[in-house]
C-alpha cells in the first residue's frame, strides 16, 4: 500500500522522520498481524486476503485508493463498512431505477417489448392486465372479470343495433345430432375436422381393487351408456336453427324471421392464441330467413355495416370491409362479407363475417313457405357473427409496451380516481370524501369509475398498475388539489397531465375520454395508411414479404382458387378480401402474381 501512495510505482515513501520510518512500519506490521489474527480467530471470524489487483497508474483513471497511512493496514472493519456502504448505494439506485416497474419476485408480469418479441409481448400484455387464465382443458381459456367485462361491453354496443333491425335473441342447444351436419355437404366438410363428439351419456364409479393400494378408485365412461346417435358440441348453429325454422315457417306472414344468440362454440384447434384462436370461444351468431334473394343479401350487408360501425367507429380499428373469395367463403354460403383488421405487426385479423346463404340450408332442411300467390317457395337465408377475436384485434392494434390500451367504450373501468395519502387523519378523510363525491358525479353521467383507496401503496405503483390494465383516464386527488377544487388527470394514450375541475368534472371527464377515443382513431388511421401498399410487380410483392411489417397489399388480381392456394403454399399469404370500395382497373392491367388479365382489386396479407 505504501507503494501505491508513492509518487512512482515501487518507490518507498519517506516521511519527516527520514528513511528509518519505512522499515520500522514494516516491523510493527509484522508484529500486529499475528495478534489481529488471534483476536479474529477467538471471535469466530477469519480474515482471507483478497486477490491482488493490478493498479491503475494513468492520471485519467481513478485507480485503486489505499486507506489513509494512519490506518497502517486495511482492517476487517474497514472492508465490511466499505462493502455495506456500496451495497446500500447499489440497493438504493436499483430501487430508484425499478420504481413502478415489474418485479417477477413480487409476482408482477414483465411486459416484453414489441420490438423484441411480438408474440411474447401480446401474451404478457394479456397476462399483466389479468384478462384470462389457463383452463384445465387444452385449448380453452378462463375469461377473468376484466376480460369478460370487455366482451360484455361489446355486447352492449352491438345488441341494440341488431334489435333495431328486428332481430330477436334466442337460445339453441349446445349439442347437435351428427345427422344434422350431414344434411349440408359443404357445411359438414368445412367443420368435420374441428368437431368435438359426445358418444356416451353417463359415467360409472370404479371401486378400488383389493391389494391395489395405489388405486383409490374413481369414475370412467360407462360402456353401456353409448348414445344411439352421437352429438357434436356446437361448432356453429346453422343446422339446428334451420331444423327449427322448418317447423316455424309456414307462410309469407312468418317472414322475415330474424334470430340471434350470444353463446359459446367449440372447435378443436391445433394451435391456439388467446382471444384470436381457441378451442372454445364466445360469439354472437344471427340467423335470418327471407322471402326473396334480395332481402337476404341486403340483411347480410346491413349487418356488415353494423360491424363496420362497431369495429371502426367505436373500437377504432383499421378496417378493410370486403367480400371473401370463393376459396375463403364460409362453408355452405353463396357469399361471405368480412371486416379485416390490420395489427401493428402488419398482419390481418378477420374480425367479423356476414354470410348470404342463398337457399342451401332451406333446401337441406326443406324449409318452404306459401307465398302471397299461393305457391310453395324455398326461403332465402343469411347468418353472421363476431366473436372474442375482436378483443384480440383491439389489443394488437392499440396496446403498447406499457400494457393494455383500450377504447373508453370497452374498458371495464373508464376512470380510476387515486386519492393521495396524508398523515393527517382529518385531511385524509376529506380527500376520501371528495373522491367519493367525484365518483358519484361521474357515475351520474354513466361512466364506469373506481376509487383506489389503498394507502399502503405508493402513487407510482398505482399508476403502474392501472396503466397496465388499460384504464383510459386517471384522476389524482391530493391535499393541494382539494384546496384548489381540482384533480390532476392523465390519459392512457399519453400527453401531459392536466387539471380537471371537481365542480365541472361531469362535463370535462367525458370530454377527456372522447379525446382518448379520437387519439386512438387517429393512430389507427395512420397505421392503416402506413401499412397499406399497392403492388404492381412481383418484385414489390416479394420485397414486402421480407419486410418486418408486411402490411396489407392491394393487388390487381386475375387469379382463381388454384392460384390462391399455390400462392399461400409458397408464401403463407392469403387473399383476405375484395374490398367493397373498388377503384377502376386500368385497361390492359396484368396481375403481377399470375400474369393473367387483372379483374378486381384484392387485399392480400399474412394473417392470424
Amino acid at each position: 500500500h505504501g507503494a501505491a501512495r508513492g509518487g512512482a510505482l515501487g518507490a518507498p515513501r519517506r516521511g519527516a522522520r527520514g528513511g528509518l520510518w519505512g522499515p520500522l512500519a514494516c516491523l510493527l506490521l509484522l508484529a500486529a498481524v499475528p495478534l489481529a489474527l488471534l483476536r479474529l480467530s477467538a471471535a469466530g471470524l477469519s480474515l482471507v486476503a483478497p486477490r491482488p489487483q493490478r493498479l491503475q497508474t494513468s492520471s485519467s483513471s481513478a485507480g485503486l485508493r489505499a486507506p489513509s497511512p494512519r490506518s497502517g493496514v486495511l482492517t476487517a472493519r474497514h472492508a465490511t463498512a466499505t462493502k455495506e456502504k456500496a451495497g446500500k448505494k447499489e440497493k438504493k439506485e436499483k430501487k430508484k431505477g425499478n420504481a413502478g416497474k415489474a418485479n417477477p419476485k413480487d409476482g408482477i408480469v414483465a411486459i416484453v417489448p414489441r420490438s423484441e418479441d411480438w408474440p411474447s409481448w401480446y401474451l404478457t400484455v394479456i397476462e399483466a392486465a389479468e384478462l384470462i387464465d389457463e383452463a384445465p382443458v387444452r385449448g380453452c381459456k378462463i375469461l377473468r372479470p376484466s376480460g369478460f367485462a370487455i366482451w360484455e361491453n361489446i355486447q352492449g354496443l352491438l345488441d341494440p343495433k341488431l334489435k333495431t333491425m328486428g332481430v330477436q335473441n334466442a337460445y339453441f342447444p349446445l349439442l347437435i345430432p351428427v345427422s344434422f351436419l350431414s344434411k349440408e355437404a359443404d357445411h359438414v366438410e368445412g367443420f368435420a375436422k374441428e368437431c368435438a363428439v359426445v358418444t356416451h351419456h353417463r359415467l360409472r364409479s370404479v371401486v378400488p381393487e383389493e391389494g391395489n393400494e395405489a388405486f383409490k378408485g374413481g369414475v370412467e365412461v360407462d360402456p353401456d351408456s353409448e348414445l344411439a346417435e352421437p352429438y357434436v358440441v356446437r361448432p356453429t348453429s346453422e343446422t339446428v336453427v334451420w331444423h327449427s325454422y322448418g317447423k316455424w315457417i309456414r307462410t309469407w306472414r312468418d317472414l322475415p324471421l330474424k334470430m340471434n344468440q350470444w353463446v359459446n362454440v367449440m372447435r378443436w384447434e391445433m394451435r391456439t392464441r388467446p382471444f384470436l384462436r381457441s378451442a372454445e370461444f364466445l360469439w354472437q351468431e344471427g340467423h335470418t330467413a327471407h322471402a326473396t334473394r334480395e332481402e337476404a343479401d341486403q340483411q347480410a350487408r346491413d349487418v356488415l355495416d353494423a360491424y363496420v360501425d362497431l369495429a371502426q367507429e367505436q373500437l377504432a380499428l383499421p378496417l378493410f370491409p370486403g367480400r371473401k373469395s370463393a376459396r375463403e367463403r364460409f362453408a355452405g354460403a353463396d357469399e361471405t362479407y368480412t371486416i379485416e383488421a390490420l395489427a401493428q405487426d402488419g398482419k390481418a385479423i378477420q374480425a367479423g363475417t356476414s354470410h348470404f346463404l342463398g337457399q342451401n340450408f332451406a333446401k337441406a332442411f326443406d324449409v318452404k313457405y306459401v307465398s302471397e300467390e299461393q305457391t310453395s317457395e324455398y326461403v332465402w337465408a343469411s347468418s353472421w357473427g363476431v366473436s372474442t377475436r375482436l378483443i384480440g384485434a383491439v389489443i394488437m392494434v392499440h396496446s403498447d409496451d406499457d400494457g393494455l390500451v383500450l377504447p373508453p367504450v370497452l374498458a371495464a373501468t373508464q376512470v380510476v380516481i387515486l386519492p393521495m395519502f396524508s398523515k393527517d387523519p382529518e385531511l385524509q378523510a376529506s380527500i376520501f370524501e371528495a373522491a367519493d363525491k367525484l365518483e358519484a358525479s361521474l357515475k351520474g353521467v354513466g361512466l364506469r369509475v373506481h376509487v383506489d383507496k389503498r394507502v399502503n401503496l405508493k402513487p407510482g405503483s398505482k399508476f403502474f398498475e392501472w396503466e397496465r390494465r388499460g384504464v383510459p383516464l386517471r384522476l389524482e386527488l391530493g391535499p393541494r388539489d382539494l384546496e384548489q377544487g381540482t384533480a390532476f388527470a392523465k390519459m392512457r394514450t399519453g400527453g401531459d397531465k392536466f387539471q380537471v375541475s371537481l365542480e365541472g368534472a361531469a362535463e370535462e371527464v367525458p370530454a377527456a375520454l372522447e379525446k382518448v377515443k379520437q387519439t386512438l382513431r387517429e393512430r389507427s388511421d395512420a397505421l392503416k395508411e402506413r401499412l397499406t401498399f399497392r403492388i404492381s410487380t412481383r418484385e414489390e410483392f416479394d420485397a414486402r414479404l421480407e419486410a418486418r411489417e408486411t402490411g396489407m397489399m392491394l393487388i390487381p388480381w386475375g387469379g382463381d382458387s388454384e392460384d390462391e392456394e399455390k400462392l399461400q403454399d409458397e408464401t403463407g399469404v392469403t387473399l383476405r378480401c375484395y374490398p367493397l370500395k373498388q377503384d377502376p382497373i386500368p385497361e390492359g392491367q396484368v396481375c403481377p402474381l399470375t400474369g393473367k388479365p387483372a379483374q378486381i382489386w384484392a387485399a392480400f396479407a399474412l394473417a392470424y
